[in-house]
């Protein structure tokens, strides 16, 4: 990815895990303070755009009206965990691999068309047991599959969250909670899993 500068800007699209993201500990203000110290005056925009209770086709709904139409340089679409959880939710029901699959490449797709970067996040966890204990562990390997198919496919950058949290959790999760490690209710980050994604996506930035 080219050297960023000030005209420049960096949109974060997700759910309530981005929108919680710009709170002062969260990985959207990390990412952009990290920015303002390396670039000072100089730094790019950083936007979010996450939005509770969010899915992949709610994504595609408002990428015109909230990311395309700001003429972004990097866009960092980071989704997948309500299209999953919210099949155990009475009520909301999540959403089927074909809508996702085709929702993901729709909106990866339109950024691209634009000229915009992508980074493609993978859906981190809904729950924080390493062995496979949570219930919807097969499920989320799955539509985090679909995600990193896509990147290759599409050749966009990858941040693979659902890798690096599973790693993570397999080596500091010695009680195998479910919470509290890098999440307060097994999908939400606290500080330690909001450093830690902020840390993955300035990789994938190249910060």
């Amino acid at each position: 990815m080219k050297a960023l500068g000030p005209r420049d800007k960096i949109i974060f699209l997700g759910d309530s895990i981005t929108e919680q993201g710009g709170g002062p500990r969260g990985y959207v203000t990390i990412v952009t303070d990290s920015l303002r110290a390396k670039y000072g005056e100089h730094a790019p925009a950083v936007i979010n755009a996450g939005i509770s209770g969010n899915k992949v086709t709610d994504l595609q709904a408002r990428l015109d009206r909230d990311v395309l139409s700001k003429k972004p340089t990097v866009v960092v679409v980071y989704i997948g965990i309500n299209d999953v959880w919210h099949f155990a939710s009475p009520g909301l029901g999540g959403t089927p691999k074909d809508v996702y699959e085709a929702g993901l490449r729709d909106v990866v797709s339109r950024v691209r068309a634009t000229g915009a970067a992508v980074i493609l996040c993978t859906p981190s966890v809904i729950g924080e047991k390493h062995n496979g204990g949570n219930p919807q562990d097969t499920m989320l390997d799955e539509y985090s599959g679909i995600s990193r198919e896509i990147a290759k496919e599409t050749g966009v950058s990858l941040c693979d969250l659902h890798k690096i949290f599973v790693a993570y959790l397999r080596l500091n999760n010695q009680d195998n909670v479910r919470e509290n490690i890098l999440t307060i209710d097994g999908v939400h980050l606290n500080d330690g899993g909001n450093k830690l994604v902020a840390r993955s996506i300035m990789e994938s930035i190249g910060l």
